[in-house]
């Protein structure tokens, strides 16, 4: 079942990640860097879903079964992944690629993390300026304090960035 390569229309985006599993198989399959089976990516699907490596087996047969018969044919017909239904094999498309950047992770304080950290260096910037132009409140702190207090600041957050993705980091550096 190999179909041509299709832009994703922007109505079907939501529909694709409105689904956790499908959301999670697409994260699973960038990390797998090419081709998966479908055994490989249901079984990474349902470790993730069910917290516990390996996952039981009824979870790693339902994350099977769903892959198998309705996500992976919905996300091939989109031109997101290649699923050769004959052969058990996925493959990311540049559909993926494309559906990747509404799937950014946000902080919790609602950005994305590449908005959190050009605010961060932003803001960083200016406290160092504001400093050195001594500006009321801010000249209080000495510019090289800024400068540390803020690459801190990114070291803590990077931190606490890869702590959060540190399942499918584990898994990217096992295989």
């Amino acid at each position: 079942m190999l179909s041509r390569t299709l832009a994703v229309p922007e109505r079907e985006i939501h529909q694709v990640l409105s689904s956790a599993r499908r959301r999670e198989a697409l994260e699973q399959l960038r990390g797998a860097g090419g081709s998966i089976t479908v055994r490989e990516l249901s079984e990474r699907v349902a470790s993730a879903e069910s917290g516990t490596s390996p996952a039981p087996r009824n979870v790693r047969e339902s994350v099977y079964n769903s892959l198998h018969q309705t996500h992976l044919p919905r996300l091939d017909k989109l031109g997101v992944v290649e699923y050769d239904d004959d052969r058990k094999i996925v493959t990311a498309r540049d559909g993926a690629r494309h559906i990747s950047l509404y799937m950014e992770v946000e902080t919790p304080i609602g950005l994305s993390w590449a908005e959190y950290y050009r605010s961060l260096g932003v803001v960083g910037l200016f406290a160092v300026v504001a400093s050195l132009g001594e500006v009321p409140g801010v000249a209080i702190v000495d510019p090289l304090l800024w400068g540390v207090a803020f690459l801190v600041l990114f070291g803590l957050s990077t931190g606490y960035q890869l702590w959060q993705k540190r399942g499918s980091l584990l898994r990217v550096l096992r295989s």
